[in-house]
């Protein structure tokens, strides 16, 4: 949901869920403290009364995440996301609120009461991990028995033992049109299940088959254990060789990695990061037990988010063809001044019948052995020096217009080097290839890093003269209509979450006073939570805001607010509300003397502005 001014905020779309008991959501929240949680995904220090840690939302180097226990909740001052443990859940194993709730209570040992439509939600996504597991274990048994011998004679072929199959749970989709579809509708699943999970195809006319034939099968298990998809590989020399599950209500190939459930284990320092899941499988049989591979798809954000749970330092080896180079340098662009430290491993061609041919890691076990692939591992490049090369590689550096047209492009990549050391550092090593002074170079770098900076003003100043540009959903910092009453607004939210005693026992200010329906609808639900003996905290609104509205409320508590003037201060902020309220109906517009009289109170006074 994006949203242009508050004001203008759909309530409905804001709402997010409260099916659950408002007495059940406060006991999981009170039971589920904000800095056990996000502390299993995120390292976090402790400065002062605050925890901090590289965000798990966004790539960087220093760390701008909070953690407050007190308040029991999160704000990044870089990508502002922020809230509750609930938002945080949301977030990190993205999950709609009922999902994050459930997550939460099965962690805290909590059941959960439900609504039949809620209930039926969960049902349904249940089902369809049930289903999943139920064919991943049909797909296994069948590689056990006789039907499934072509597969096992594959297996055998590839070099892939019996313990590796069972440890990656793998299966045998036989050469025939249903076998599928009867097992699982006698075990009491529908064909809707079996069509919405994509383990059937419907034809033109109506009919269901299976979508796997023929095929070794993979099942695809998430980091909590879960079945989610099969990827498949073809026995013979059919099309597609390879056949992955398409995206489903529990699967999303952009947020899983293949064997992450396995490498998140392992004892090694790294990660190594792959294209297909036969190499995956080869190199976990060799002793690599830290290898993952995406999805059939270029490395995403959502994939980085997930392995930055379990390691800092990533080896990319995709590969060694013209794709493989392409798709590493993509890694390489996601990766750019990320918290990871990154390699890039690049396995040499092998020689066949007098002609150098592609190979990709399963053939270099193969071919070369665990132990050639360990000296490969510990001899990878950064990802600086392996772009550094690709660059080299574009140019004969021995012809004197080459070495020109190298040192341009090389200079524009230095530039973009955010660490001057480091930018430093392969300066010198680029005028080393280009055979030219290191002077010479470095005031190529420094002439690249100037345009750099004057393209990256004229893209700000262009996206500050287009308004579109300012509403893309990325934009994340949201405009008040009336900024001198929602600071008000803002500063009467701060004094009651951090002290409600200082109010009396009937609000003094109404919702439809505030001029920002957010801000008014934030306080009309903490005041309910006051007269009902709740708790009086940011983290109980998370059923009743947007991910987007919870992180400008946790933005609105962040700001400082000091209780030692808090009953002047909110004297101050009443009036300016109830002013500017009586503004907008008209009721001081007319009375020119009134209006210079509140301006004069407010010069003098401490109204419209932060107590602190």
């Amino acid at each position: 949901m994006t949203i242009g001014k508050y004001g203008k905020t759909d309530r409905k779309e804001g709402l997010c869920h409260m099916a659950f008991p408002q007495s059940f959501l406060d006991e999981l929240i009170a039971r589920s403290d904000i800095v056990d949680v996000v502390g299993s995904y995120v390292q976090l220090t402790r400065k002062g009364a605050n925890l901090f840690g590289l965000c798990p939302f966004h790539s960087e180097k220093t760390g701008s995440f909070s953690v407050s226990p007190d308040k029991q909740i999160y704000y990044c001052f870089g990508c502002k996301r922020g809230g509750g443990v609930v938002n945080f859940i949301m977030e990190e194993e993205n999950l709609p609120f009922p999902d994050a709730v459930r997550f939460l209570a099965k962690r805290a040992g909590l059941e959960v009461p439900e609504e039949d439509g809620d209930r039926e939600a969960g049902r349904r996504r249940q089902r369809l991990l049930d289903l999943n597991r139920d064919a991943a274990r049909f797909y296994y048994q069948l590689l056990q028995q006789p039907e499934g011998q072509a597969v096992q004679d594959y297996l055998a072929r590839r070099r892939i033992t019996r313990r590796t199959a069972v440890k990656f749970g793998m299966g045998a989709s036989l050469d025939a049109w249903d076998v599928l579809l009867t097992a699982m509708t006698k075990k009491g699943y529908t064909k809707t299940e079996l069509l919405e999970a994509g383990l059937v195809v419907q034809n033109r006319n109506g009919g269901l088959y299976d979508k796997f034939r023929n095929r070794l099968m993979l099942p695809v298990i998430d980091t909590r254990g879960d079945v989610v998809a099969f990827g498949s590989r073809v026995l013979d020399k059919s099309e597609p060789k390879y056949m992955n599950s398409s995206e489903t209500p529990v699967y999303s190939k952009r947020r899983v990695l293949y064997g992450l459930n396995l490498a998140k284990k392992s004892k090694r320092s790294n990660i190594i990061l792959c294209e297909g899941n036969l190499d995956i499988v080869t190199l976990h049989q060799a002793g690599f037990d830290n290898a993952v591979a995406s999805m059939g798809t270029a490395l995403t954000v959502e994939q980085t988010r997930l392995l930055s749970r379990f390691t800092k330092e990533l080896v990319l080896c995709y590969d060694n063809d013209n794709a493989g180079k392409i798709a590493t340098e993509r890694a390489l662009q996601i990766l750019n001044n990320s918290e990871f430290s990154v390699k890039v491993l690049q396995l040499p061609r092998r020689l066949v019948d007098g002609e150098y041919v592609k190979q990709d890691a399963d053939d270099f076990i193969k071919f070369q052995g665990p132990d050639a692939f360990e000296r490969l591992l510990n001899g990878s490049e950064n990802g600086t020096e392996f772009r550094m090369a690709q660059v080299a590689g574009k140019y004969d550096l021995a012809n004197d217009e080459s070495r020109i047209a190298y040192c341009e492009e090389i200079s524009d990549f230095l530039a973009g080097l955010s660490n001057a050391v480091e930018r430093e550092i392969y300066t010198t090593r680029a005028a080393e290839a280009a055979k030219i002074t290191p002077e010479a170079m470095k005031l190529e770098v420094q002439r690249a890093f100037k345009r750099r900076i004057s393209r990256e003003r004229r893209a700000e100043l262009r996206k500050d003269l287009n308004p579109a540009a300012q509403r893309q959903p990325k934009e994340r910092t949201l405009r008040y209509e009336n900024v001198r009453s929602a600071r008000a607004e803002e500063g009467i939210l701060r004094l009651l979450l951090l002290d409600d005693s200082l109010f009396p026992p009937d609000p003094p200010i109404q919702e439809e006073q505030f001029s920002s329906p957010l801000l008014g609808r934030a306080f009309a639900a903490l005041w309910q939570a006051r007269s009902c003996g709740r708790p009086v905290a940011i983290a109980t609104l998370t059923g009743l805001f947007s991910p987007e509205e919870m992180s400008h409320l946790t933005s609105v508590c962040q700001q400082p607010e000091s209780v030692q003037n808090a009953r002047q201060a909110l004297t101050d902020y009443i009036r300016i509300i109830q002013t500017e309220a009586a503004k907008r109906s008209g009721g001081v517009n007319a009375d020119p003397l009134l209006a210079a009289a509140e301006k004069y109170k407010d010069k003098k006074g401490t109204g419209g502005k932060q107590h602190g």
